[in-house]
């Protein structure tokens, strides 16, 4: 059974996380202790030992990464829980971190507790939630920020910057204004989760790109664009009527 604590400073949030285990993952999940202060949550973990935490973002003053800052090595699998919606949500996806958005539906639950199960080696914990720290920052500035893991550490990129995404199967290759090529281990639909918002669009499976930086488009069966770097993409068919009017700015 898994072995489990909430930290949240709202009662009735504890209550529903409670409710939930009981009723939907009894005998799979045990609330072993609750904290509402950051000071207690570090207190209880030292002493549980939990394998899971339930982590509101907002506890009082402080926030859940004040108490993950604690810890060098992440020693448990974090699920945030959270009311945050929109580029949060998308940093929360792109970080590939567990959340659960307030108020909790039972599905989500139950389907949060069997992934868990699944993944209890704490695999890559850390890294994961430094990866999201740096995006909920980074993302909400004037000149937003994406923060993505290379093999040489973290890279802080300014969205306006990105010219396109290319795909490479499992790996991503950012492509900057400053003619820079970046291998990232992460597929494009994440990226373009992550940037649908910020004035991307799929022109095709293989591209995400800056429709900022688009210089022409030429008809054809679905057509292609040339970007202001020379560089020419072809546009899919079934994309092409889309593409066309987020081009017009109808969409």
């Amino acid at each position: 059974m898994i072995q489990a604590i909430i930290v949240d400073d709202e009662q009735h949030c504890t209550d529903r996380l409670r409710y939930l285990a009981d009723t939907y993952c009894a005998g799979e999940i045990n609330i072993a202790g609750t904290a509402d202060t950051i000071e207690s949550a570090f207190e209880l973990i030292n002493k549980v030992k939990p394998q899971v935490v339930f982590l509101d973002i907002q506890v009082h003053q402080q926030t859940g990464f004040d108490l993950l800052k604690r810890y060098p090595v992440i020693p448990f699998q974090v699920v945030f829980t959270t009311a945050f919606e929109q580029y949060a949500i998308k940093a929360f996806k792109f970080s590939a971190v567990d959340y659960l958005l307030k108020p909790i539906d039972p599905d989500e639950f139950k389907h949060t507790v069997e992934r868990l199960k699944d993944k209890l080696d704490k695999e890559d914990q850390s890294a994961k939630v430094d990866l999201l720290f740096q995006n909920l920052k980074l993302l909400v500035q004037p000149s937003p920020k994406i923060t993505v893991p290379t093999v040489i550490g973290l890279e802080f990129i300014k969205v306006d910057d990105i010219i396109r995404c290319r795909s490479d199967v499992n790996y991503t290759t950012i492509f900057t204004r400053d003619k820079k090529e970046l291998v990232v281990a992460k597929t494009l639909k994440e990226f373009e989760g992550l940037l649908s918002g910020y004035n991307f669009f799929r022109i095709h499976n293989s591209h995400l790109v800056n429709l900022a930086y688009i210089k022409s488009y030429h008809k054809g069966k679905g057509g292609y664009i040339q970007l202001e770097d020379k560089t020419e993409l072809e546009v899919s068919t079934r994309r092409k009527d889309e593409f066309l009017l987020k081009m017009a700015g109808i969409k």
